[in-house]
């Protein structure tokens, strides 16, 4: 069996790779890391299965390269060339018996990055829209006031610093109580860790009136992180209305789809939460003299009717007064009249009784031819009252008569 030298097995695979790519060509890939050294652009590119990455290699652009494709590209060659972004990108297989095989990209194809992009937003406002969670936000019912606010951003983000001062120089004194919920906005952290800030929120929803996403201008695709589904997905099952300011004036995200509302910039955030109280203190105000008004006139309406009824009760009084003066004027004349005749009639009585006494009189009966018999001083009206032997009086006209009962 022969035996390869490690040289010469590396200059035989350069042989191979040069004879069988010995034109550039075509390659999708997503970039894994990106390092800028001394003018080249060293590229980790991969390809993800379900579970894990399923091929792996590196790229380097050198310096000349890098600044032609820029200059060729414009703007968008720095924002697609950035971690986890997907590429499609021209290449060249270079192997080199010491460094081994790389790949030397001369040309990106921005068009690509954007459209999968572009294609991701669109499935994820697909599957929100089937699970009912599109709308979901902006179903939620306004505070009447928002002071206490939950903010997502980086502690560094100047588009925070404009919020707050923005916010703390409103013109009408207004106080707001703002909490931060430090989170990426722009890389590779800014899924998980405005995802973690979402949960952290719910659980203390009680606390707040709104949430707050905010960043300042960057990269456009800067801005893919706020497509994402599960992010999206958490900021829709929010309990409180999500007002996002992301820093871009024509690119909209899923984000701001879901949101309550979505603003351009974290200062027109501050602009609209500060409106909206202004609105309502407009309303208490309107509110206020709308009871002013109705408060003094129902109080004149019910001076009124008192005035009225003062009027009323003095002329009543008066009336009454007259009324009872002249009764009592009435009474005064007719009293002695009917005394007079109540005490005649009486005296008639009176003569009647005495008339009838007398005629009922026992001696005016004995008078008259009757007699009266007494058994021990009490009138004898029957026979059984008498027993034999019982002494009787009987009382005549003229003398008294004593006798003794014989049989009973």
């Amino acid at each position: 069996m022969q035996v390869y030298s490690l040289f010469d097995l590396a200059q035989h695979l350069r042989r191979v790779v040069a004879l069988n790519f010995a034109e550039p060509f075509w390659i999708t890939a997503e970039i894994a890391q990106a390092k800028l050294s001394r003018g080249h652009l060293y590229l980790e590119l991969v390809q993800k299965g379900e579970t894990d990455i399923v091929a792996q290699n590196q790229a380097v652009i050198w310096a000349r390269d890098l600044q032609r494709m820029r200059r060729q590209a414009g703007p968008a060659f720095d924002e697609v060339l950035q971690e986890g972004v997907q590429v499609k990108m021209r290449v060249r297989v270079d192997y080199h018996e010491r460094f081994g095989l790389k790949l030397l990209p001369d040309e990106i194809d921005t068009a690509y990055t954007f459209g999968q992009l572009e294609l991701q937003r669109r499935q994820t406002i697909q599957t929100l829209h089937a699970e009912g969670l599109l709308e979901r936000n902006r179903a939620l019912p306004m505070p009447l006031a928002l002071q206490r606010i939950a903010v997502i951003s980086s502690e560094g983000a100047a588009g925070l610093q404009d919020f707050r001062e923005h916010l703390a120089g409103n013109t009408f004194g207004y106080r707001f109580d703002i909490q931060l919920f430090t989170a990426a906005v722009q890389g590779a952290n800014v899924l998980p860790e405005v995802t973690a800030a979402f949960r952290a929120i719910q659980k203390k929803s009680k606390d707040f009136d709104c949430v707050v996403v905010l960043r300042g201008g960057g990269a456009r695709l800067d801005l893919a992180a706020f497509d994402a589904l599960e992010l999206c997905r958490q900021a829709a099952m929010l309990p409180l209305p999500l007002f996002s300011g992301i820093g871009h004036e024509t690119d909209q995200t899923v984000l701001d789809l879901v949101a309550y509302a979505a603003l351009k910039t974290p200062t027109a955030v501050a602009d609209f939460i500060v409106q909206h109280n202004l609105f309502f203190e407009n309303n208490l105000m309107r509110l206020a003299a709308q009871l002013h008004t109705t408060g003094e006139y129902r109080l004149g309406v019910h001076q009124l009717e008192l005035d009225r009824c003062a009027t009323d009760l003095r002329w009543s009084g008066r009336n009454l007064l007259q009324n009872q003066q002249h009764q009592l004027d009435r009474i005064h004349q007719t009293l002695p009249l009917l005394s007079r005749k109540l005490l005649q009639r009486h005296f008639q009585h009176l003569q009647e009784a005495e008339s009838l006494c007398i005629a009922l009189h026992p001696d005016t009966i004995l008078q008259r031819g009757f007699s009266l018999t007494l058994h021990q001083g009490r009138v004898v009206t029957a026979a059984n009252q008498l027993r034999p032997g019982d002494q009787i009086v009987t009382k005549l006209r003229e003398g008294a008569i004593v006798s003794k009962v014989d049989k009973g």
